[in-house]
């Protein structure tokens, strides 16, 4: 049985490890899981990941959630080049850093501005107070400062000279607000500069296929249908509201 990818593009981690399984040439079977159609629901589904979350992976017989597992099981198993996950303990540990603290951070922050502004008026119809977006985007804008001055600095790349797992994780989760039309990397000439040297490092085509879906959502969103709107509502008010 060949590697299982189980991925939404619209998630920004399933986008990480697409690119990562792509530009590593990594062998595998892309299996769709949409998540507005709440195919992670399904029964199929929760037999190859019992959390209802995607990205997942399944090896034969193995099955893993969370991405930044799958990545790191990625580039163990297939033995990808030392940059993306460095042998070197204090470089490894950088990467280790970013990843530990991008999840409650970055990730949260990116994701809300993400629904506030797109998803939960259009897709939803839920009006957003102004105060709620304003404090979305002084923590998106604490992140990405945080993001330059602590992560960053004066380096090419979060680990050093190269690209590694932590560049990817990072500008995949900076790529989600974009995708609501919001310019992040304006007055930020650090975080885009970086953001071109990831882009090169990717590759442009392949950075382009993965984001075309998010870049494209303010078209490609439309209003929830009902049947499915009750199976989303309650939960996006109480994580983002």
């Amino acid at each position: 049985m060949a590697l299982e990818l189980y991925l939404d593009l619209y998630s920004q981690p399933c986008r990480s490890v697409y690119i990562f399984a792509k530009q590593n040439k990594i062998p595998f079977d892309f299996k769709q899981v949409t998540l507005f159609d709440a195919q992670q629901y399904g029964e199929e589904f929760g037999k190859i990941n019992p959390l209802r979350k995607v990205p997942a992976l399944r090896d034969g017989d193995f099955c893993l959630a969370e991405s930044v597992a799958i990545l790191i099981y990625l580039a163990e198993k297939f033995q990808t080049p030392d940059y993306w996950y460095p042998a070197e303990v204090q470089q490894r540990a950088r990467v280790n850093e970013y990843l530990s603290w991008q999840h409650s951070a970055l990730r949260l922050h990116g994701s809300k501005v993400f629904w506030l502004r797109l998803m939960l008026p259009k897709a939803l119809g839920i009006e957003v107070p102004q105060e709620k977006m304003d404090a979305a985007l002084e923590d998106l804008n604490g992140s990405l400062t945080l993001i330059e001055e602590k992560f960053i600095q004066d380096k090419a790349f979060i680990a050093g000279d190269q690209i590694s797992l932590a560049d990817l994780v990072a500008i995949v989760e900076i790529m989600q607000p974009v995708g609501s039309g919001l310019d992040v990397f304006e007055g930020r000439p650090k975080l885009s500069a970086w953001r071109d040297r990831v882009q090169a490092a990717i590759g442009q085509e392949l950075f382009d296929d993965a984001h075309r879906t998010i870049l494209e959502a303010q078209d490609r969103v439309v209003p929830m249908e009902q049947s499915k709107l009750h199976m989303f509502k309650a939960k996006v008010i109480k994580f983002f509201m």
